[in-house]
């Protein structure tokens, strides 16, 4: 996993910051864009740190705190459906990236993404294939973006209960698109995406 990383601190190149999001693909709900600075990726306490898609939710609640307590620096973006309509999503990612980037209060040397470059970065960076997987300063992000996603989405299903938002997070199951044709879109989900503008013109 450490190779990445590995290379560019011996080259002399830290700090490192990993960036990566959660929601990208959900048609309710925010992109969330986390930015993680490590003060060192080989930390033993960071062995457990995988991509998040593979980690149980409780594994992922108990590796956001650790992160949280032992990372040099964190940087959250929370960008609203109303303003990924509005720019689209890739568009709402990529600038979500630059805000996450430039809202971190160490200036990182290098900065890795998961799997899409930041255009207009003023700072070194490498998009990395399946980054997540690979480089553990973007598995420290992949987790920080959807452990805070996951959060907002239970507490959207209290205020919108007829959706489920805590069980599929606003991603499109069977079960949410069932609610979405019974119910109707509320104002938290992204209007841009096809299987709710369906609904919106019918």
């Amino acid at each position: 996993m450490k190779v990445i990383e590995q290379l560019l601190i011996q080259a002399g190149i830290s700090p490192i910051a990993g960036v990566d999001e959660a929601g990208r693909g959900a048609c309710a709900g925010p992109l969330v864009i986390a930015s993680v600075v490590l003060h060192d990726p080989f930390a033993p306490e960071l062995s457990p740190v995988r991509d998040s898609k593979e980690l149980s939710e409780n594994k992922r609640e108990e590796l956001y705190e650790l992160i949280q307590s032992i990372a040099a620096d964190i940087s959250v973006v929370v960008v609203p459906a109303a303003e990924v309509d509005s720019r689209g999503v890739h568009a709402a990612n990529l600038d979500g990236m630059r805000r996450a980037v430039n809202g971190l209060s160490i200036i990182p040397a290098y900065v890795l993404t998961d799997g899409y470059a930041i255009e207009g970065l003023a700072l070194p960076n490498l998009a990395v294939w399946k980054g997540d997987q690979v480089v553990v300063t973007i598995s420290a992000a992949s987790i920080i973006a959807k452990v805070t996603r996951d959060r907002i989405m239970r507490e959207m299903d209290i205020e919108f209960p007829n959706y489920g938002f805590a069980g599929h997070k606003g991603y499109i199951t069977a079960s949410h698109t069932n609610a979405l044709i019974e119910h109707g879109p509320c104002v938290q989900h992204r209007r841009s995406f096809s299987n709710v503008a369906t609904l919106i013109h019918k």
